[in-house]
């Protein structure tokens, strides 16, 4: 059967507008399921953080939970900025939420300093481009690790993280550690470092040094899949926000606001 060059363009948008709006489910609901299933059928176990900007504003100027990150994984103190080593640390609200800003937000809110990390995202861009596996996905808890002896210096995880998570070592950190943790490795000049959510402490059954210092208890840790935990009850009957989320990266911090 012949169709007109009409016709055919007709459909074609047809198609077109039906691919196009399958994408966009996709990313929407990208986020929204957090009951992600396993082959097995089971629901996964992820470890994840909600920060309560309320809670936050309360205590401004409080830097405890970025102290207590530097003092447990030997974060250097460089003199130079554009050397600073990022595990966690602090941004405007604005800044990281720019869209959505409406009339239903608190107008302190756009300045208000907010905790920021690596999200832990379920689909994380910076694992899938590491040529040499330095950094991965947990199996048993979602956390995005990072193996300092694997990783070669190439920055392609840098490159592809979208939250800026990711900080090089551009010269050597060991000399500008100013309270050595005896406990924890240091790294070298020519590696990339991040959050691992504390992985170090988790094992030894304790929670991330951020979690812990917040005098606020602003930062509520746990797997956001279980729905009797109390992050999985704080997510179930708030309003939060993530960074980004249209991305489909499936970012594991959320901002109770």
């Amino acid at each position: 059967m012949k169709i007109t060059r009409k016709e055919f363009l007709k459909i074609s948008g047809a198609c077109l507008v039906a691919l196009s709006g399958k994408k966009a489910l996709a990313v929407l609901d990208s986020g929204a399921n957090r009951q992600a299933s396993s082959s097995t059928g089971k629901v996964r176990k992820q470890l994840g953080m909600v920060v309560d900007t309320r809670k936050c504003a309360k205590a401004q100027g409080c830097t405890k939970c970025i102290d207590a990150c530097v003092q447990a994984h030997n974060i250097p103190s460089f003199p130079n900025p554009a050397h600073q080593i990022k595990w966690i640390w602090e941004r405007p609200f604005g800044d990281l939420f720019s869209s959505y800003e409406t009339q239903y937000l608190e107008p302190s809110l756009k300045d208000q300093s907010t905790p920021v990390l690596c999200n832990h995202c379920d689909n994380p861009p910076c694992v899938r481009v590491c040529p040499t596996a330095a950094t991965w996905k947990r199996e048993e808890d979602g956390i995005v690790m990072m193996d300092w002896h694997r990783c070669i210096g190439c920055r392609y995880c840098m490159a592809a993280c979208p939250y800026g998570a990711r900080s090089f070592n551009w010269v050597d950190p060991r000399p500008h550690i100013e309270n050595l943790n005896p406990n924890f490795p240091t790294r070298t000049k020519g590696v990339v470092e991040k959050c691992t959510f504390c992985s170090e402490r988790l094992a030894a059954g304790q929670l991330p040094a951020c979690v812990e210092a917040c005098p606020e208890r602003a930062l509520i840790f746990g797997d956001v899949n279980d729905p009797k935990s109390e992050i999985g009850q704080l997510l179930a009957k708030s309003y939060t926000l993530r960074r980004r989320p249209e991305l489909g990266t499936g970012p594991n911090i959320y901002y109770l606001v």
